[in-house]
C-alpha cells in the first residue's frame, strides 16, 4: 500500500516525456486534421474525443503503453476521423454516423413524442425557453434538439415574422 503514495525520479521523468511527446502529437494531428477533430458535430466526433482522451490517460500513465504506441493510436484515431469526414459527404454514411435533429416544439406546440424520443423532460424545455429570454410560448417560432445534444429555440417578439424553411431542412418533425 506504501507504494501508492510514492514515485521514483525515474517515473517522473518518463511521465514528463510521455506527456510531452503526446501533447506534441496531438497539437500535430490536430493542426493536419483541423478544427472538426475536437467539435461536437456528430456521434463520432465525441467518440473520437473520448477515444483520444483514453489514449492521452493511457500514454502518459501507463507503463504497459509506449510513448511510440499512444501517437500511433492517436495517428489511426484521427485517420479514422478524417475518412468518416470525407464518407459522411454520401447520404447513406451519414444516416449511420450522424444523429438527425428533432423538432421539440412547432410554434406554441411542444411535440411531446418527440420530447419522449429525444429523452427531454418539460422541465429542460422550460430552462432552455428562459435561457433563450423567452417570455410568451407565442414568441416561439421552433424548438430543436440538434444533432450535437444542444437544444437550439429560435424565436421572435414580431409575430409577423417568418422563419425560413432552409433552416429546418434537415429537421425531424
Amino acid at each position: 500500500m506504501e507504494e501508492w503514495f510514492t514515485i521514483s525520479g525515474e517515473a517522473l521523468i518518463a511521465v514528463a516525456i510521455n506527456a510531452i511527446g503526446i501533447y506534441a502529437a496531438i497539437i500535430l494531428f490536430t493542426r493536419l486534421a483541423g478544427k472538426r477533430s475536437f467539435s461536437k458535430m456528430s456521434s463520432f466526433d465525441f467518440a473520437m474525443t473520448v477515444a483520444i482522451g483514453s489514449i492521452i490517460a493511457s500514454t502518459v500513465l501507463s507503463e504497459n503503453v509506449s510513448l511510440a504506441t499512444g501517437i500511433y493510436g492517436l495517428a489511426l484515431i484521427y485517420l479514422l476521423q478524417i475518412s468518416v469526414a470525407l464518407l459522411r459527404r454520401d447520404e447513406g454514411v451519414s444516416k449511420v454516423v450522424d444523429n438527425s435533429p428533432l423538432m421539440l416544439m412547432d410554434g406554441k406546440n411542444i411535440l411531446k413524442e418527440n420530447l419522449h424520443k429525444a429523452r427531454v423532460t418539460e422541465g429542460d424545455l422550460r430552462s432552455k425557453l428562459r435561457e433563450a429570454n423567452v417570455l410568451n410560448l407565442s414568441q416561439v417560432r421552433v424548438v430543436i434538439f440538434e444533432a450535437t445534444g444542444d437544444i437550439s429555440v429560435l424565436h421572435s417578439n414580431n409575430e409577423n415574422e417568418v422563419l425560413e424553411e432552409w433552416l429546418l431542412k434537415d429537421v425531424k418533425r
